[in-house]
């Protein structure tokens, strides 16, 4: 989804997805349609006394619901700030905070593996959320006159709700901030990579009980709620898994070397490239001229030409000249995420401007799981992970 920046704190980007654009006004009629059942509620709370009859206007609801909205999504900021500042203090970069349809997302560029840090960050934002609902309830029980029913209600309502945002946050649907803290204390005496299938376990289990709620419910946010924690939870083990398993293994321990390359010439017709395919089972070549790389050719090039032209074009007139490339002495994990990250199939392997192999998606793949097969899972690096997907929400 495409997101837009609004501002920045601290130097932290804060953006908006556009599903959040679409959400903003649904919260706003949601809150303004049960003004009535909310005043009710808060005023159980000690020292809370609001006029319902006040707040009876079509107009007065709307204005407070949105007031409501735009409150509860600031509050949503500065939890994830909580967790942007705290980790910020141990070095890691924030890339940005996003505002979207499940409410934020802090964007880290890299993921503490020190078990005391990654607790330390994971708390610090249902913190700030539960200072916020302390803070909001001197405000309506000490501060706002009984007068000015409508700031009440809104003051009231963000206490309440900051206290039920920490609550949530803190279950144990890893990656939520609960399962990020199960993380943590499973991460004190066992593999980081073990601590997260674990807590990442948990944590599709907790999607799938909090999903057929949403399903007997009927509550649709509930269901994406659920299906955001399942796949994240997925992904983000995976991507663990994958880097204790490639740990200290490099490029040039999976590639494919240059002398057991299949290449092409720029002047090998499409014809035959596609006849050469089907026989070696590869979609994609380096194209070498007299030895030199000049590009490479892949099946969706060859495709771009009509069958009955390919005879009178050549490899020379399809190729791609914009290489992706890496060197041979790079982590293999760098590879698998270049490899995602540029949606391609292979990078070629080069080394003082030569050629010296190719890497391939199948190559790192299959290395994984030979590795993985042969028990080969240390999962116990003390270095900070270089992951530019991780987020804390």
């Amino acid at each position: 989804m495409r997101s837009y920046r609004i501002g920045s704190l601290f130097g932290i980007p804060i953006k908006l997805d556009v599903t959040f654009l679409l959400v903003l006004p649904l919260f706003a009629y949601l809150i303004a349609g049960q003004v009535a059942s909310t005043v009710e509620l808060v005023n159980q709370l000690p020292r809370v006394a609001i006029d319902a009859g006040a707040l009876e206007g079509q107009n007065v609801r709307w204005l407070v619901g949105s007031a409501a909205a735009i409150g509860l999504f600031a509050s949503v900021v500065l939890h994830e700030l909580g967790h942007s500042l705290t980790a910020m203090r141990y070095g890691y970069t924030i890339d940005s905070i996003t505002l979207w349809i499940f409410g934020g997302i802090a964007a880290l560029s890299e993921m503490p593996e020190d078990w005391k840090q990654e607790l330390a960050v994971a708390i610090a934002g249902p913190a700030v959320s539960v200072a916020l609902g302390a803070l909001a309830y001197v405000a309506v029980a000490f501060l706002v006159p009984e007068s000015l029913a409508a700031v009440a209600f809104v003051v009231a309502y963000l206490a309440v709700m900051n206290v039920a945002l920490a609550v949530f946050n803190m279950l144990p649907g890893f990656p939520m901030d609960g399962g990020r803290v199960l993380r943590a204390l499973l991460a004190r005496n066992r593999p980081y990579a073990k601590a997260t299938q674990i807590a990442a376990s948990v944590g599709k289990g907790f999607a799938v009980l909090l999903g057929l709620f949403g399903l007997l419910t009927t509550q649709l946010l509930m269901i994406g709620i659920a299906f955001f924690i399942y796949i994240g939870a997925s992904g983000e083990s995976q991507q663990v898994v994958m880097k204790a398993v490639f740990n200290g293994v490099t490029v040039a321990d999976v590639m494919t070397t240059r002398e057991h390359l299949h290449t092409v010439t720029p002047e090998t017709s499409v014809a035959e490239l596609v006849e050469r395919m089907f026989r070696e089972r590869h979609t994609g070549y380096p194209v070498l001229d007299d030895g030199t790389l000049v590009g490479v050719v892949t099946l969706a090039d060859a495709k771009d030409v009509k069958p009955v032209e390919r005879d009178a074009y050549t490899v020379g007139d399809v190729m791609t000249t914009e290489l992706k490339t890496i060197e041979p002495n790079a982590a293999a994990m760098d590879a698998l995420q270049e490899i995602q990250g540029s949606n391609v199939g292979r990078l070629l392997v080069i080394e003082d401007d030569d050629l010296v192999g190719l890497v391939s998606r199948t190559d790192l793949v299959t290395a994984f799981n030979v590795i993985q097969e042969s028990g080969r899972l240390t999962g116990s690096t003390t270095e900070p992970a270089n992951d530019p997907d991780s987020r804390i929400a």
